[in-house]
């Protein structure tokens, strides 16, 4: 079992708390990504796992086993970093052996363990160069050999692509998902960036100044956001979100805003008259209108982005900036007036005091 448990762990650097009260468990052979923006924590948490920062505060346990006070090479972990952290005077074949060398792992194992691992990760053809030889994609995975040949219980991965352009960083992550469901090992992948979380995590776990503003699946946190902060971050292009008041009305709520007035039956939330809130919608959840009932939001459009299939219409509705994400082949012209409608059941509301969805 290679499962990690993080117990009320603490941070601290002096008098400044970086991290604190923080427990996740993470099931054996699960990839968890930590996501958030920079400054979080994240990379900390990280570090503090593979033995690189002292731990404060609280317990890590890794398959059962705290190892609060074990060196890093004896957690069983392997940490793959975003600066790559090969020897530039060795070749790819002596970085990637480097670990096993001063293990004083037999020569005969080693020449196995680096075929096996390098066809795995395509290497072969590269083991006699040295790492200046390699492209950033290529070093990358080298990195990754060097971690995979110590064959870990726990695979941690600092932001190990954003040094790579769009391209590449795409195609490692094809990689580095396959590689995960060919080994199954335990994975803590740490990033700022949302998509690498998306398409990479069993679960994510969102952080915002040292604490956990949300976990769940991707899918989870995308559809139910349980703050404001988690529903701004998660999502492009971003949520819009509008100031509304609350009011009782006849046959369910009424939304006042400065652009106008919203009805809604309220089913699925907590609502209450009087109550100051926010409402969320995703611009790919505002459709064009085209006549009907329904709520719809006006103004004109003052900026459009082509985005590929898609356009981003951005446009004024009670003095808030709003985005639509439409078809770009029925997208109108800059000046254009415009309205687009939503459908309730894809409405977000948020508590405008503490930040808290009212979903129940």
């Amino acid at each position: 079992m290679s499962n990690i448990v993080c117990s009320h762990v603490d941070k601290s650097y002096g008098s400044i708390n970086v991290i604190s009260d923080f427990n996740l468990d993470v099931a054996d052979r699960e990839f968890i990504v930590f996501l958030g923006p920079s400054g979080c924590g994240k990379s900390t948490l990280l570090r503090m796992i593979a033995g690189l920062e002292e731990i404060s505060g609280g317990t890590v346990s890794i398959g059962g086993t705290a190892v609060n006070d074990l060196e890093p090479r004896d957690r069983g972990v392997a940490m793959v970093f975003q600066n790559y952290a090969l020897y530039p005077h060795m070749t790819i074949y002596d970085n990637i052996a480097f670990g096993l060398k001063r293990m004083k792992v037999p020569k005969e194992q080693i020449d196995a363990r680096i075929k096996a691992v390098s066809a795995t990760l395509g290497l072969e053809p590269y083991l006699a160069r040295k790492p200046t030889e390699l492209s950033g994609g290529q070093q990358q995975r080298v990195a990754i050999a060097r971690a995979m040949i110590k064959t870990p219980k726990v695979f941690l991965f600092d932001e190990p692509l954003s040094n790579l352009d769009a391209k590449l960083r795409h195609h490692m992550r094809v990689e580095i998902a396959r590689l995960h469901q060919k080994l199954q090992t335990t994975t803590i992948y740490v990033t700022h960036d949302q998509l690498e979380a998306m398409t990479l995590a069993d679960r994510i776990v969102l952080m915002k100044g040292g604490a956990i503003e949300q976990v769940g699946s991707p899918a989870e946190i995308y559809e139910k956001p349980r703050t404001l902060f988690v529903a701004g971050f998660i999502g492009t292009p971003n949520m819009n979100f509008i100031d509304a008041t609350v009011n009782r009305a006849e046959d369910g709520w009424l939304l006042r805003t400065d652009g106008a007035d919203l009805r809604i039956r309220g089913h699925g939330f907590a609502l209450t008259h009087g109550k100051e809130v926010v409402l969320g919608i995703r611009p790919p959840d505002l459709v064009p209108a085209d006549g009907g009932e329904g709520n719809v939001l006006t103004g004109v459009a003052d900026l459009i982005e082509f985005h590929g299939n898609d356009a981003l219409v951005t446009f004024k509705f009670g003095g808030k900036e709003i985005g639509a994400l439409v078809k770009a082949s029925g997208c109108p012209a800059a000046g254009d007036r415009v309205a687009f409608r939503f459908d309730e059941t894809r409405l977000h509301i948020f508590d405008k005091g503490d930040g808290l969805t009212l979903r129940c």
